[in-house]
């Protein structure tokens, strides 16, 4: 079997943009002073985050290699079948790298707990390092038993792909925003299980049981309340933002669920619509009148490992 490899993912901390912004610690702290603030709160959370890395890397079974990524990296770096992930930062950072993940596991290492949610960051780093160091070092345990890494207990997180008919596609963790680039109204005909419906709306938002807490729960609030899916029930919900009733364009057809093997779909009446993931907007597909969007939960899972 290939060498075990772990891909640590990290993104940069306030500190080191403050550093690149204004070229020395001196400027950086009369900045923040400027407005009020201090630089030994970005230096305590930078220093966090440092310690966790470290401490994530010597605890890396021998024999492992290691390649570390920072999140603007993230699309251009290669994944491999047999890669572990560890994820040290914030819960959307996981987020950040489901969508280029194919079924590797997922370790998220929390270095600020009662900071961070850590509903994804699950780990603090020392049961994150007793785990790691738990591995071995080879693909097999000894006289024969599983790969340690195989055998390791993961919730599978459902996940939702955006498909374009012209073959682009997108997966997101927590959510697909369907709308206009600005703040104009996304005209689009939508079809569900429950029928078909030409709209004018602010966009259609379709999430996950992991997005249910996050975008998706605000908009159930406005709505009395609304059950979200479990984390990994094989099925998403979803709500149209603001739609305008008119002659022409409808209001029945505002929210639902998309069952396993089910899904919704918006033909595109605008000039165009984008469809991004997890609030990344630089990452989006662009929909051109004419076009179908198909939205449904993907083939795949996050494969998060738990405590």
């Amino acid at each position: 079997m290939l060498r075990r490899r772990a891909v640590v993912v990290h993104r940069r901390t306030e500190l080191d943009d403050l550093l690149d912004r204004h070229g020395t610690r001196g400027q950086a702290e009369f900045f923040l002073r400027s407005r009020g603030r201090s630089l030994a709160d970005g230096q305590a959370r930078h220093d966090a985050l440092t310690a966790a890395r470290d401490a994530v890397g010597a605890a890396l079974p021998a024999g492992w290699a290691r390649a570390d990524v920072e999140r603007a990296d993230l699309s251009r770096f290669l994944v491999a079948p047999e890669d572990v992930v560890v994820v040290v930062g914030q819960d959307g950072l996981v987020a950040n790298v489901a969508k280029y993940l194919h079924g590797q596991p997922v370790l998220g290492v929390d270095p600020e707990p009662g900071v961070n949610a850590g509903v994804l960051v699950r780990h603090q780093v020392a049961a994150a390092t007793t785990l790691l160091r738990g591995l071995g070092s080879d693909a097999e345990a000894p006289g024969g038993a599983p790969d340690r890494v195989a055998v390791l207990p993961v919730d599978a997180l459902t996940m939702v792909r955006a498909d374009l008919d012209d073959g682009q596609h997108l997966t997101a963790l927590n959510e697909v925003f369907v709308g206009h680039p600005s703040h104009q109204s996304a005209r689009y005909t939508l079809r569900c299980g429950a029928g078909e419906e030409r709209q004018s709306s602010s966009g259609v938002l379709v999430a996950t049981g992991t997005g249910a807490t996050g975008w998706w729960a605000s908009l159930a609030h406005d709505r009395g309340g609304r059950r979200a899916p479990g984390r990994t029930e094989h099925r998403l919900g979803w709500f149209v933002r603001e739609a305008w009733p008119s002659p022409a364009t409808g209001v029945s057809l505002t929210e639902g669920v998309v069952e396993e093997g089910a899904d919704v779909a918006l033909t595109v009446a605008s000039d165009r619509l984008v469809v991004f993931g997890d609030g990344v907007e630089d990452d989006r597909l662009v929909a051109s009148w004419g076009q179908t969007v198909t939205v449904r939960t993907a083939d795949a899972p996050l494969r998060l490992v738990r405590p």
